[in-house]
């Protein structure tokens, strides 16, 4: 239900509670007055809720903060007060928030952290107080934007900022900051845009771009900033860096006294303990119990034992039975291993061939390297590997719904993947491309893009997989390589230069992306088309094409919103298959023109 842009007013009705079909309400830039009824957090689907730019009073009612499936909250431009609950971080679905230009107060609370797919955030122009939580490092899905500004924060910047690798643009302005600038930030290498005008900062800026970059008025009315003159900052002498350096010295030492003396004390009392239990303990160990972890993620750190992971898949998968293999492909077969502790993983078996072996181990070896490298909620969630004698094979987050190719290539699975799914896979695959490309360093590439290599979750979130043969983009190499990645997705310059660059997945990604709206791989649809074809496609005039002849006919035609946003999706898809690779996007830009769809609502 959309009511935006009108000229509505009076209170918002509790009725609205009694629509528990309803996905999404938008009431955004009306001049509706009152309180948000708690009864708005009834509906069991609601996924978007937009109130913005009204004249809405009070607090954010807490039944908000119980709705499981909220994927964005829009609640800026109102007057709306009281604090913001420690509650909003059981909302684990939570991509989009903006609750700026309100009265709230209190500190920004902890539990934001636990919001891990937040993609967008904005706090500013409020009454928060107390310092930022260090907490907030871990938004690493954090996108193009975070914005505490215009707040009565205070404190250190906590050094967790610098984890978010992902994020495009920091207003920190208008605050009551004090310290240094972490030198964690150094390493926010997407960072574009910077500003921390307005506090009490002192001390060296970063040496990245977006510091580099950023006008003059970013850094005014700080207390003591220096490092770069061109933005009439002081060069940083010595005996500010000193300075600096002397208090970290003094902190450290504190800090290294405290833990000892700490330590001394905990240990007296694991001594004693140990002694009470030792006995009980000893007399387990001579019976033979193993104990073993009955429940929770048997890959967390508390609880790892490479030894005891190791037996559970053997027996697991019954020393690798067949009846237990989901998949096979060129380099090894894919097993399904239900964990004593209950959890799901995939296991990716590379059995040693004599005339193999020397290839599955560069493909093994290959695939550990590339994945201990990175982290994205887009990428698969690697846990570990084992390299034995008799067998290698590696241990994967197993996603429930399988392969994109599979989903595409039945009828049923492939209907309920609807034009709203097909859109997020679509955006979730270049956000990891995105991430790989630009916010890797050096760039990692991955040759291999299919929808083989696409996997979905139980909420139809993409992954991206199969890392054997992906390439580190040296500055210094010239990158050539041997031939390699699937037939029908590759990159046409690649066959004759066999030469790597990030454009080989820009066109691998326009055939997926064109395959996921038309349900099979477009191998006939692409052949037919002429370079000028390409480009009359590329051009406004997109939508004359018969999308009747494009999209995927076992789905219900899309609504006019969604017919829209897939003439846009299908003119980029296009881009990324011009024959000139220079021509082509790049993942950067192609994320970055698909931020607006979202999973449950075309728009934000």
């Amino acid at each position: 239900m959309d009511l935006s842009n009108n000229k509505l007013y009076g209170e918002i009705s509790p009725n609205w509670g009694n629509c528990p079909n309803l996905t999404s309400l938008r009431m955004s830039k009306n001049e509706i007055t009152g309180r948000i009824p708690p009864e708005l957090g009834k509906p069991s689907l609601l996924q978007r809720l937009d109130l913005s730019s009204n004249r809405l009073i009070g607090e954010i009612p807490k039944e908000l903060w119980k709705m499981k499936v909220l994927s964005s909250l829009n609640l800026s431009h109102n007057q709306l007060s009281g604090r913001l609950s420690s509650e909003i971080g059981k909302l684990s679905r939570l991509e989009y928030l903006d609750l700026s230009a309100n009265n709230l107060t209190g500190p920004i609370p902890e539990q934001l952290g636990d919001c891990f797919k937040m993609i967008y955030l904005n706090l500013g122009k409020n009454k928060f107080n107390g310092s930022i939580p260090k907490q907030m490092g871990d938004l690493i899905s954090l996108q193009p934007l975070m914005d505490l500004s215009h707040n009565q924060l205070l404190g250190e910047i906590p050094s967790e900022i610098g984890q978010l690798r992902s994020l495009e643009t920091l207003n920190l302005s208008h605050n009551m900051l004090s310290g240094y600038i972490p030198s964690s930030l150094k390493d926010m290498l997407s960072l574009t845009s910077i500003d921390i005008s307005y506090n009490e900062l002192e001390g060296p800026i970063p040496k990245i771009k977006a510091f580099e970059d950023a006008p003059t008025e970013a850094f005014t009315n700080n207390k003591a900033l220096c490092g770069n003159a061109a933005k009439g900052l002081p060069s940083c002498n010595s005996s500010i860096i000193e300075k600096r350096d002397s208090r970290k010295k003094h902190m450290f030492i504190f800090y290294i006294l405290f833990s000892f003396l700490s330590a001394m004390i905990l240990l007296s009392i694991v001594v004693g303990i140990a002694c009470l239990f030792q006995r009980k303990a000893k007399k387990k160990i001579e019976m033979g119990q193993t104990e073993r972890i009955d429940q929770g993620d048997l890959f967390a750190i508390c609880n790892y034992d490479g030894r005891v992971v190791h037996e559970n898949i053997i027996e697991a998968t019954e020393n690798f039975d067949d009846k237990h293999c989901i998949g096979k492909g060129g380099y090894g077969s894919v097993y399904k291993a239900t964990l004593s502790t209950g959890q799901l993983v995939a296991v990716k078996l590379y059995p040693l061939q004599e005339d193999a072996d020397m290839m599955n181990t560069k493909h093994f070896t290959n695939e550990i390297r590339a994945l201990t490298e990175i982290r994205h909620r887009n990428i698969v969630k690697f846990y570990g590997f084992c390299s034995h004698a008799r067998h290698s094979f590696l241990v994967y987050e197993y996603l429930v719904r399988g392969s994109l190719a599979k989903i595409l290539g039945n009828v049923e699975r492939a209907t309920e993947l609807d034009w709203i799914k097909r859109t997020n896979v679509i955006k979730s695959v270049a956000n990891a491309l995105s991430y790989m490309h630009h916010d890797c360093s050096p760039p990692m590439i991955h040759r291999d893009i299919s929808s083989s290599n696409i996997l979905l979750d139980s909420d139809y979130e993409a992954c991206l997989s199969d890392f054997g043969i992906a390439r580190l983009l040296m500055s210094d190499s010239s990158n050539w390589t041997s031939l390699a990645g699937t037939y029908g997705y590759l990159a046409p310059e690649f066959a004759y230069t066999m030469r790597v660059t990030e454009k080989c997945d820009v066109y691998s990604f326009g055939v997926v992306t064109i395959e996921t709206l038309m349900g099979r791989h477009p191998g006939e649809l692409l052949s037919s088309l002429s370079a000028s074809s390409l480009s009359s496609l590329e051009s406004s005039n997109a939508h004359t094409m018969m999308l009747k002849d494009v999209l995927d006919q076992r789905l219900p035609p899309p609504t006019t919103k969604v017919y829209g946003a897939l003439i846009s999706i299908l003119k980029m898809a296009f881009t990324c298959l011009n024959v000139n690779p220079q021509c082509r996007p790049t993942m950067k830009h192609v994320s970055q023109e698909l931020l607006p769809y979202t999973e449950f609502g075309i728009f934000y």
